[in-house]
């Protein structure tokens, strides 16, 4: 990943919504998660990721932590849809999934083919998250939805289409707010797709109405303005939400320390940040790479994370 946007939720992401669906499954199908001893004596574990930056952070530090510190051989599965992804955990085939961003993600938990065989952890991100439609602060006198008429632009740049957001756009805050009526309509593409057009709008000072969350680097880089919503169409999108990990409740009683090291994962809004442009000076497709620099550098937040599962 760099500050181009390159790298976020990857370029198979960019599949239409049925299209996504099934090759995700095709990716969880047969990966066999469940921690276990594998034929070099190694335990292992198989994590699922959907390709969100702070995803790909997170998952990538308890890949390194977890390899170097407590010899497991952990997979990364991904990028998934996020309805695949939940499957996935509550059958077995992930043992884990360390991007949980609740209540935003609540309508996949509680199903009921899933609600009884995961278990949903204590929130790692100590950080308070920002989710909604977002304009550039050069698009002056726009600062809620209600002023998207005079933004300049008629589309809303969003990202994949199986994300949770995007129907909450299309049905609740388009019509609450008459803004089909002047042509503004939501365009569904991807996240790298999405960072694309604002680097590119943004290098032309042009206008641009997008998809804006926090923690990610955009918000380092750009001047993001996340816009009121008087009328809460946004709903749940409004407040913020916490960021958590979801395990397939095997994995307590099948490996207690995977488990307590999962448990026991904290991370602060500047440590993903910096995780972040760790990754950023590595180069796309260097992810790991930049993790591990980051964790040369910072053993002394990630030691008592191994110390209570090397304890359990």
């Amino acid at each position: 990943m760099d500050l181009k946007g390159k790298l976020t939720r990857r370029d198979m992401l960019k599949l239409s919504g049925g299209a996504l669906a099934g090759a995700s499954l095709l990716g969880v199908a047969g990966c066999g998660g469940g921690s276990s001893s594998s034929s070099s004596g190694s335990k292992t574990l198989t994590l699922g990721s959907i390709g969100w930056t702070e995803n790909i952070a997170v998952s990538n530090l308890t890949k390194v932590v977890m390899g170097e510190e407590m010899g497991y051989d952990v997979t990364l599965k991904g990028p998934l849809d996020l309805g695949p992804m939940f499957q996935g955990l509550a059958g077995g085939d992930l043992d884990a999934f360390q991007d949980v961003w609740l209540p935003n993600h609540e309508q996949y938990l509680s199903k009921p083919q899933i609600k009884p065989r995961v278990e949903v952890l204590k929130p790692w991100y100590q950080g308070t998250t920002k989710f909604g439609i977002t304009v550039l602060k050069y698009m002056k006198g726009i600062t809620s939805i209600a002023d998207l008429p005079k933004a300049g632009t008629d589309e809303i740049t969003g990202i994949e289409p199986g994300a949770a957001f995007m129907p909450v756009i299309e049905h609740k805050v388009i019509p609450a707010y008459n803004l089909d009526k002047y042509g503004i309509h939501l365009v569904t593409s991807s996240t790298a797709g999405m960072l694309a057009e604002l680097q590119k709008k943004a290098a032309a000072k042009e206008p641009i109405i997008f998809t804006g969350w926090s923690p990610h680097w955009m918000n380092l880089k750009y001047d993001i303005v996340y816009l009121d919503d008087p009328k809460n169409a946004q709903g749940a999108f409004d407040d913020p939400s916490r960021i958590t990990c979801a395990i397939n409740k095997d994995l307590k009683s099948n490996d207690a320390a995977a488990y307590t090291y999962l448990k026991s994962i904290s991370l602060t809004e500047d440590q993903i940040n910096e995780m972040e442009a760790e990754m950023n000076k590595a180069g796309t497709g260097n992810e790991e790479k930049g993790i591990k620099n980051w964790y040369k550098k910072n053993k002394d937040v990630v030691k008592p994370w191994v110390e209570a599962a090397k304890k359990a």
